[in-house]
């Protein structure tokens, strides 16, 4: 089932994400349902908190980067068909020197900013087994992680720019809250709440 997708300033998507246990309800729904708004949103990522559930989960599916033919050969061979689900996810380790990316979110709709982050990220995290592993990810996917990890822990990409660009994009963002924006893909607003 296709999910709104919650839009920046409904405060569901400051709140730090809970832990879950394997007997959550309807998991495996969640995520099934969240696979199908982020494609249906044409996203490589979607955070459980962008469809106003406040956990520790989120999805990434990074095939649609690897048909960038600025990326070198093997970079693009890693994306196609990169899927996974991170439950609990934690970063244990960021490294290398930051690198800098415009990037954009489905929650923040026709806004994009260069953001910079470190290449290689160590993660421990579950995935629908809940058997804990650590990980080491790299380049374009270990962004999207980064990206979509901030989102469990309350954090927007927009809380990563200068406050001169804050400035120039308040307007939009001002919109977004307000429900100004339209998209071809099912959002809620913060303002239509405040209406009911």
């Amino acid at each position: 089932m296709i999910l709104p997708i919650v839009g920046y300033g409904d405060p569901v998507l400051r709140k730090v994400g809970e832990v879950i246990t394997p007997d959550y309800p309807n998991l495996k729904e969640t995520i099934t349902n969240m696979y199908e708004t982020m494609y249906n949103a044409y996203g490589v990522g979607l955070a459980a908190p962008q469809v106003g559930i406040a956990i520790r989960l989120f999805v990434i599916d990074t095939t649609p980067f690897s048909d960038d033919d600025e990326l070198k050969e093997d970079e693009q061979k890693n994306l196609k068909g990169f899927k996974k689900t991170f439950i609990n996810a934690k970063i244990l380790k960021e490294e290398g020197e930051e690198w800098s990316f415009n990037e954009g979110c489905l929650s923040i709709p026709d806004v994009r900013e260069d953001v910079y982050r470190k290449p290689t990220v160590t993660l421990e995290y579950c995935e629908e087994d809940f058997v804990m592993k650590t990980e080491v990810f790299d380049g374009l996917i270990a962004r999207v992680i980064q990206h979509e990890y901030d989102h469990i822990e309350g954090i927007l990409f927009t809380d990563k720019i200068s406050s001169l660009k804050k400035r120039l994009i308040q307007k939009k963002l001002k919109n977004i809250t307000e429900g100004k924006t339209f998209q071809e893909y099912r959002m809620k607003f913060a303002s239509a709440k405040k209406g009911r």
